[in-house]
């Protein structure tokens, strides 16, 4: 192609007569026939296209489809490696097609690198500066909506932390002192009044009451009551003052009027109501320790679902069970789900483990829930299901709220897009997670949306995918 057919490209008109046929010697004409690909998406940018004559489109994959973003036949309009400049596109960001029998004049990356930054020294550092800008402001978006999300979850997790924590210093304290009572009261039975027979078969019961409150199931609150009554009426015709206040603790350890009968017969009528207070002390006792454990384990509970989020003492990728990840989500998000919205797991435990980076997955996981939880407001269901389509594992968060409209669908996923009022939200919960699943699990995220149903899928590779190793998601 000659110098002078070059100027008569808009892109090309104000270049002087070196530079033309500088152009003129390094590009090359090919010709491309109606149908055909003249690159793929995904592909090594090799080359920049300017359009000659003939009619082409221009693709994006978009969540597993293959969506047109421009059709023209414009003489001079250019694609491929169109960044190759700034030294930062590696591959094609979309497919040109030709749908007419097209002509194009075609520079090799490196070639168009070389022009753009030797002829316009002072446009490349504008261009670098913006497209910098942009990328570092993003980046640094990005991590204070990591520390947003994760700031909100950590006060959850110390509200859920303080609640088993609270309980357990009370029942420690109540410990000591029915402890200090159950001295006490052990004393006066011991003195002098019990023989060691008598004092031997108490000691025997309160082993007895110890056991049925270990195996004591909670009564229904109809069935609690009568059974309260029936034991106040036995203490109060036996002379036991308070027994509607020790009967509620009986009944609690599974304890009832026969086997009351029993402690009456070991120790005689004085010696009743000391005795039954000093099992009520016991019974007391170990509900309160059975409290502390419970406690305790809550507390246990909470830290590992924190670690399992976290993955601070985990390796980066590492092979992974996606529901112990999505459980330690849930648990996180425990304070942040209003009492109106419940919470429906519905998970394919068939499912095997999957090679993944299991900290950014969580990241992922709770930007869905996060807004799915957002669009739902103080009612409605989060359900969260597992499953698998082919060799592929599924995972999808799906809510009850209006819905996402139509127009705006198409621009959820884009950096910096926010339906949410100013200072409420980034824009780029979205982006990070689709770049997380896309770009560095191989795998792809979609979503479907209508009034009362909005379901994000997250799809991702069973197995290693084969090639170069991911690449980081920041």
């Amino acid at each position: 192609m000659t110098p002078e057919q070059l100027r008569t490209l808009f892109l090309f008109e104000a270049l002087d007569a070196d530079q033309l046929a500088w152009l003129a010697a390094h590009g090359r004409v090919e010709r491309v026939a109606a149908g055909a690909e003249v690159y793929a998406e995904g592909g090594p940018a090799t080359c920049f296209y300017v359009l000659l004559s003939g009619a082409v489109r221009l693709c994006r994959t978009v969540h597993g489809d293959e969506v047109e973003i421009n059709r023209t036949d414009q003489r001079g309009v250019y694609g491929g490696a169109t960044q190759a400049y700034l030294d930062d596109q590696e591959v094609y960001r979309n497919s040109m097609w030709a749908i007419a029998d097209a002509e194009f004049f075609v520079l090799p990356a490196e070639s168009f690198a070389h022009a753009v930054r030797s002829w316009f020294p002072m446009a490349m550092h504008l261009l670098e500066g913006l497209f910098i800008g942009m990328r570092n402001t993003q980046t640094v978006v990005g991590e204070r909506e990591r520390l947003l999300a994760l700031g909100a979850l950590s006060a959850g997790l110390t509200h859920e932390l303080n609640n088993p924590a609270s309980a357990a210093v009370r029942a420690t304290e109540a410990v000591r002192e029915r402890f200090a009572a159950m001295r006490h009261k052990l004393a006066m039975i011991a003195d002098g009044r019990l023989d060691g027979r008598r004092l031997h078969a108490l000691v025997a019961l309160q082993e007895e009451a110890v056991e049925r409150v270990g195996r004591a199931r909670p009564l229904s609150p109809l069935a609690a009551s009568d059974a309260e009554d029936e034991l106040t009426d036995w203490l109060d015709e036996r002379g036991v003052a308070g027994g509607w206040e020790l009967a509620p603790t009986l009944v609690s350890g599974g304890l009832d009027a026969a086997w009351l009968e029993r402690v009456g017969a070991a120790v005689g009528a004085d010696d009743l109501e000391p005795a039954v207070r000093w099992l009520v002390y016991t019974v007391d006792t170990e509900l309160l320790l059975r409290e502390i454990t419970d406690a305790a384990t809550r507390i246990s509970g909470l830290v590992g679902a924190a670690k399992q989020y976290s993955q601070l003492d985990r390796a980066p990728y590492q092979v992974v069970d996606v529901h112990e990840l999505l459980d330690a989500t849930l648990v996180m998000f425990r304070a942040k789900v209003p009492t109106g919205v419940r919470v429906v797991r519905e998970y394919d435990r068939s499912l095997p483990p999957i090679p993944a980076y299991a900290a950014e997955l969580n990241q992922v996981w709770t930007n869905l829930i996060d807004n799915a939880l957002g669009a739902m407001g103080d009612e409605g269901t989060l359900t969260v299901r597992t499953g698998r389509i082919d060799d592929l594992l599924t995972v999808e968060v799906a809510d009850t709220g209006a819905g996402i409209p139509a127009q705006v669908r198409p621009r959820i996923f884009e950096p910096f897009f926010t339906t949410k009022p100013v200072g409420a939200g980034t824009g780029l919960g979205l982006d990070i997670s689709y770049r997380i699943v896309v770009n560095k699990h191989h795998g792809d995220i979609r979503v479907t949306s209508a009034p009362g149903n909005t379901v994000f899928r997250v799809l991702l590779p069973t197995t290693p995918v084969p090639g170069p190793p991911p690449t980081p998601a920041t």
